[in-house]
């Protein structure tokens, strides 16, 4: 297995869709939300508001997967992601937390409530390459999930 999607632990039986590629040129597969959620003004909630996708990613040594925003999304609905883009590192998938659970983390910047329907396009997955130093010498193994590494879940 090189690169993919699966659906996440307790979400199997929830109607939930693998992301797939619009064109034959695009570099994004498209995510949706696997739930209805309704997403607060800013001026409400000082948090993000996370979206559920309902799926996990695996994918080589040397890849991460990049979520980012629709185009349409800052435009037609006032929707910005929390972190600009999001990463997933390969250690996040199938993590005991939360099985490496996908999830989109938004700010609504109107001032009225956003509803996102379930089955509905939140955002794009682009698997990538990266590169180390020369000198690079982590040996941490993540034992955690979203936001793990911010609390020294790792050894």
């Amino acid at each position: 297995m090189k690169r993919g999607f699966k659906i996440a632990k307790g979400w199997e039986n929830k109607n939930i869709n693998l992301p797939q590629r619009k064109t034959i040129s695009s570099a994004g597969y498209d995510i949706e939300a696997a739930e209805q959620i309704t997403i607060p003004p800013l001026t409400k909630i000082k948090k993000p508001t996370l979206v559920k996708t309902g799926i996990k990613a695996y994918m080589q040594e040397d890849e991460y997967l990049m979520l980012v925003n629709r185009s349409s999304n800052p435009i037609k609905k006032d929707l910005v992601l929390a972190n600009g883009i999001g990463i997933v590192d390969k250690d996040y998938y199938e993590n005991k937390d939360n099985d490496g659970h996908i999830m989109f983390a938004y700010y609504n910047l109107s001032e009225k409530e956003i509803i996102i329907k379930k089955g509905e396009r939140i955002g794009q997955a682009i698997f990538q390459k990266y590169l180390k130093t020369d000198d690079d010498c982590t040996t941490n193994i993540r034992t955690g999930g979203f936001g793990s590494t911010d609390k020294n879940s790792w050894k």
